[in-house]
């Protein structure tokens, strides 16, 4: 059986590296230019190419997006960009405006181009095209069904495809919104993105000025903040259609979203590849695990057909996390980790380390000490450096959170 490729995301190299520990086969970054999330950190030159070293040194992949709607003055670097990327090994770009892209494929020699879901997507004519002007892969766009997409496969069956299967979805058709550019001047489609589908709206009288809610809410509605994409439920029916790199979206996410949803997808497909009937036991397992992570409620997206009101949140933009995540683990010995602090926690908490590999396990804090070697009770620092006395050994990048 061959299964599909694992892809994470990564906003930046800290998260890339903890993506690829928890299970990813490949992810993608953006450097400082010409990518769709301008918000993140994002790379510098310097952490991008030390990113697709180590990528490569453990026989993974960084796909890096060059995939806004780009302007006039966005193809003054352009080249350069391109040429360094190629001379860094990166292993894919992802482009959805055809001028980049006929720089790319003037330029590039050994780097694959894919093209983004910015592209639209939606048909098996269009994919063709694509790929006779020289794409390797096309990541679909989120409007499409699992009927949709088998019969792209079915007509373009050299060509990777790629979908998105969890995390937020955008109210725009492809992700190609103009109201953050209205409201906030900034744009989404260079990478600018507000988010104002999360904000909360309510009905104005045109002569008062006067708002009134759209539910009987005194907050007003959040009528286009959509719940996430969940897809852990039908691996198989993604893998029968085609689909041959499962995308996680979020590079904006944290060291903690990125390997809590890592781990339970790379844990789904090892199971789906030793036995499919092992695979169907855990379903319940997976949802759970991924219930403990923020989420605006979870929807199937556009798979199983068109979306309906019960696939909209329209309680707000706040994610609910069930577990908050505490600390991260840089190394550890003698019974003790070294972490670094996120969330405020103390001596006795029950917490359960999240780990890289093997099962997960879960403990009362019974002693911690500062940098100093002084036995402490709480942790309410930031980013608070700390030795903690564990149950069982752990590892690098292996996480901390409330249990």
């Amino acid at each position: 059986m061959i299964m599909p490729e694992l892809l994470s995301p990564a906003g930046d190299l800290a998260r890339l590296k903890v993506a690829f520990s928890y299970g990813a086969d490949a992810v993608y970054v953006g450097g400082r230019f010409l990518s769709m999330r301008a918000k993140a950190r994002n790379f510098s030159h310097e952490d991008m190419a030390e990113g697709v070293r180590y990528a490569h040194g453990i026989g993974k992949k960084v796909y890096v997006a060059v995939n806004i709607c780009a302007h006039n003055d966005d193809f003054d670097r352009l080249d350069e960009y391109l040429l360094w990327l190629e001379e860094i090994a990166a292993d894919a770009v992802l482009v959805s405006d055809i001028g980049v892209f006929s720089r790319a494929r003037a330029i590039l020699k050994n780097t694959e181009i894919h093209i983004s879901t910015q592209a639209n997507v939606t048909n098996y004519a269009a994919a063709a095209v694509w790929a006779e002007l020289g794409a390797k892969r096309i990541v679909l766009a989120r409007e499409l069904s699992l009927a949709e997409i088998a019969e792209i496969h079915a007509k373009t069956p050299a060509l990777e495809l790629e979908a998105f299967v969890h995390g937020a979805m955008c109210m725009a058709y492809s992700g190609r919104c103009l109201i953050s550019n209205y409201l906030n001047a900034r744009d989404a489609n260079r990478g600018e993105c507000s988010q104002p589908c999360r904000f909360s709206y309510a009905l104005v009288e045109e002569k008062s000025g006067e708002a009134f809610p759209v539910h009987q809410d005194d907050c007003g509605t959040y009528i286009l903040n959509s719940k996430d994409l969940n897809m852990i439920s039908h691996i198989p029916d993604l893998i029968s259609a085609g689909v041959s790199s499962l995308k996680i979206e979020g590079r904006m996410k944290t060291e903690y979203y990125v390997g809590a949803v890592t781990k339970i997808y790379r844990q789904a497909l090892n199971d789906y590849a030793h036995d499919p009937a092992l695979y169907t036991s855990n379903i319940p397992h997976y949802q759970s695990e991924l219930h403990k992570v923020g989420s605006r409620g979870y929807t199937t997206g556009f798979f199983h057909g068109k979306m309906t009101a019960g696939d909209h949140d329209y309680k707000g933009e706040n994610q609910v996390t069930v577990q908050d995540f505490l600390a991260m683990v840089y190394s550890y010995e003698n019974d003790h980790a070294h972490i670094e602090q996120r969330n405020k926690f103390q001596v006795g908490d029950k917490i359960e380390i999240l780990r890289t590999t093997g099962k997960n396990f879960t403990q009362t804090v019974e002693k911690m000490y500062n940098e100093d070697g002084e036995e402490i009770t709480t942790a309410p620092h930031p980013k608070q450096k700390i030795k903690l006395k564990v149950d069982h050994p752990i590892a690098m990048y292996d996480m901390i959170r409330k249990a």
